[in-house]
């Protein structure tokens, strides 16, 4: 079982000028499984607390890599016959894909760096998906808010920020994994995402991990638009002159680096469920690229650095 924490060599390790934030306080405890669920759109003294400086996610989510490491996570999520089939049926990604885009980091950036608003946001998407339903791939009626197909889109962001971690940041220790394995309950909890429908530790985390990529992922009609590097995109919205002329050029060598960076950082649990090849030249080539992008990335000015929201909120947050 792949959990995401294949060391680097020695070197490459202590030479990473990044570190670990101090110790992130406990979760609040969790709830009575035994006792119903809050209406997601109420108001309750039990809503989880927003995320602050000193947790993990306070630091990766708005950093700049984000853009590198969250599509691998969208491919285990579509990869889900359920999710797969709703974001074919309702979503905008194919005639909308940077407005797709920006919405959904938008969105993923107001889970960490939103303070009160992180839990009217999860309310928000809950509204959201509520009216997405129709039939899998399998036959299978669906609905986006089932828990389990609701879950596992959450749950993939916890092995991808693992991968993320051990290429373009910095490997975490088992102590790093659990604490990253704490905050990602927190933000299911922010989500609406029930207690009992997260694994509680890192050891049941793996177990259900695995449970789901051998006996659900598949390989979608969406997983392979994703994957493909021919797949039509136009210039990003408001595009000056300049950009369009070159985009013909652009696009092709932009989406195989995409590609390959998704491809290199999903778990090679899910490679091998989906069908998608990964030799040892490009183990080799996408360490390279994580190499490199851990040097020159950490010494951005934090303006270039982090996402404007992020930016903002780090600021803000400063005494």
């Amino acid at each position: 079982m792949d959990t995401g924490r294949a060391a680097h060599a020695a070197d490459e390790a202590t030479s990473a000028p990044e570190s670990i934030p101090a110790p992130v306080p406990a979760p609040a405890p969790a709830a009575d499984p035994g006792r119903p669920a809050a209406p997601a759109d109420r108001t309750s003294r039990t809503d989880p607390l927003p995320f602050t400086p000193g947790t993990l996610l306070w630091d990766m989510t708005g950093d700049i890599r984000v853009l590198l490491y969250l599509p691998a996570a969208l491919v285990l999520q579509v990869a889900h016959p359920a999710v797969g089939a709703g974001v074919d049926e309702h979503s905008v990604f194919r005639t909308d894909p940077w407005g797709r885009a920006r919405r959904s980091l938008d969105s993923l950036q107001l889970w960490v760096y939103g303070g009160d608003r992180a839990v009217e946001e999860g309310r928000r998407l809950r509204r959201l998906h509520r009216d997405i339903k129709g039939t899998d791939t399998r036959g299978r009626p669906y609905h986006a808010l089932n828990p389990a197909p609701y879950a596992w889109v959450h749950a993939t962001g916890f092995p991808v920020f693992l991968r993320a971690a051990e290429y373009l940041f910095r490997p975490f220790d088992e102590a790093g994994e659990r604490r990253l394995h704490a905050e990602a309950r927190r933000l299911g909890r922010i989500l609406g995402i029930r207690e009992r429908d997260m694994p509680g530790s890192v050891e049941e985390f793996w177990t259900y991990f695995d449970t789901v990529v051998r006996e659900e992922l598949e390989r979608t009609v969406v997983v392979e638009e994703l994957l493909d590097p021919r797949r039509p995109v136009p210039p990003p919205d408001g595009s000056g002159a300049a950009l369009r002329m070159l985009w013909p050029v652009l696009r092709p060598a932009l989406l195989r680096l995409q590609v390959f960076v998704t491809k290199g950082l999903l778990p090679p649990l899910a490679r091998e469920r989906l069908d998608i090849p990964w030799t040892p030249r490009d183990e080799r080539r996408l360490r390279l690229l994580g190499r490199v992008v851990r040097t020159v990335v950490p010494r951005l000015p934090e303006r270039v650095r982090y996402l404007p929201a992020a930016y903002a909120a780090r600021r803000a947050a400063r005494p």
